[in-house]
């Protein structure tokens, strides 16, 4: 029994069994969660000068380049002040594309901070050191741990709250963001197909967010996430 089924129990509503995989592509798949986790958090300065960086990395891997191009282009494409006002507008202000696993699937409940509190002892027992960047859920900070820390942890954390990561893809392509195909490129790391639609992604563990509001405060130091490099996605807004 894994450390995260040990904290959370068997999977359930609007979870995955993550069951055994062996990785037939663990460079390809370590370079695009990485390269993900940096494209997906807020962007910066640092992430424009890394643009072509990705895009090398990326190719060499052979991923395939029109999941992440209209991405690169609209980081690129306007003065950065506009760029990360739509990125908060987008992300922070707006609930439907959340880049945090845990509420698509237990909202603001007491579930959601027992599931918070688990991420967390995984980044633990792993070595990682923890700050106040951002929720031990957000994605970009998933994606890096399982680029750089532990591929088999990261491949558990993610194929368990697939249908997260489905619902979070379908979102942003019904509504017309370029992160759609970045999202996209993650879920093909991992084994199966992606569900077509909402409905499908039901069928494979459905769910909706609860409503209550009892439980961990999101503030709470036992939820803070593993500290990042400098350069990663775990910095904070300025």
């Amino acid at each position: 029994m894994s450390l995260l089924e040990r904290l959370l129990g068997k999977p359930g509503r609007g979870s995955l069994d993550p069951e055994a995989f062996t990785d037939p592509e663990p460079v390809r798949s370590a370079v695009v969660r990485q390269a993900a986790a940096l494209l997906l958090s807020y962007p910066d300065e640092a992430l424009l000068e890394r643009i072509d960086p990705v895009r090398a990395a990326l190719a060499e891997v052979g991923a395939d380049p029109a999941g992440t191009e209209p991405l690169l282009a609209w980081l690129t494409g306007r003065p950065l002040q506009e760029v990360q006002s739509d990125y908060v507008q987008e992300f922070d202000l707006s609930r439907r594309h959340s880049l945090h696993l845990t509420y698509w699937t237990d909202g603001d409940t007491r579930r959601r901070g027992q599931a918070l509190a688990a991420f967390k002892e995984v980044y633990r027992s792993q070595g990682c050191a923890t700050d106040g960047a951002e929720l031990p859920d957000y994605l970009p900070l998933v994606l890096e741990f399982a680029a750089r820390v532990s591929p088999e942890a990261g491949y558990e954390l993610l194929q368990r709250y697939r249908p997260s990561l489905e619902l979070l893809r379908l979102s942003l392509r019904d509504d017309g963001l370029p992160h759609h195909g970045t999202v996209a490129l993650v879920c093909s790391t991992l084994p199966g197909p992606s569900p077509e639609d909402k409905r499908a992604v039901q069928a494979m563990a459905g769910y909706g967010p609860p409503t209550e509001t009892v439980g961990l405060d999101p503030s709470d130091p036992r939820l803070l996430p593993f500290t990042p490099t400098p350069e990663g996605p775990g910095h904070a807004r300025r």
